[in-house]
């Protein structure tokens, strides 16, 4: 988890948001063991910005991968910075409910880690348009 906070700390100080000065990086872990990060890129239109962890997973997909093993957010409050609900469900997509999701400040120390189906239960998957 380490190497996964490490990219999302390097991922963050590259993060761009002049409006809202609260800089995000994510990395993501694939099956295959690669690190993919992004981070956060605001936009003079609020809700057309890129949160950290879906930039991250386009960096993923980008790369060939599918499935993601673990995550990591950082951010430099004090306290937590859990994943959207958006951002949830878009990591729903790609990741198990019992993926490991690791949240950091900006010195890379460990605040919080929870699985995603902790912060999103319940969840709507892939497996539920198979049924």
């Amino acid at each position: 988890m380490k190497a996964l906070i490490e990219a999302a700390v390097a991922a963050r100080r590259r993060a761009y948001a002049p409006y809202s000065n609260f800089l995000v990086g994510a990395a993501m872990r694939a099956e295959d063991g690669s690190i993919h990060a992004g981070c956060n890129v605001e936009n003079a239109a609020f809700p057309e910005s890129i949160c950290a962890e879906a930039a991250a997973i386009a960096a993923l997909i980008a790369a060939g991968q599918r499935r993601i093993t673990a995550v990591a957010v950082v951010a430099a409050s004090g306290v937590p910075c859990t994943p959207c609900g958006g951002c949830r469900q878009k990591i729903r997509e790609f990741a198990a409910p019992e993926t490991p999701i690791s949240m950091a400040d900006a010195e890379g120390r460990l605040l919080l880690e929870r699985r995603l189906d902790d912060l999103l239960p319940d969840s709507f998957g892939p497996a539920n348009l198979e049924a």
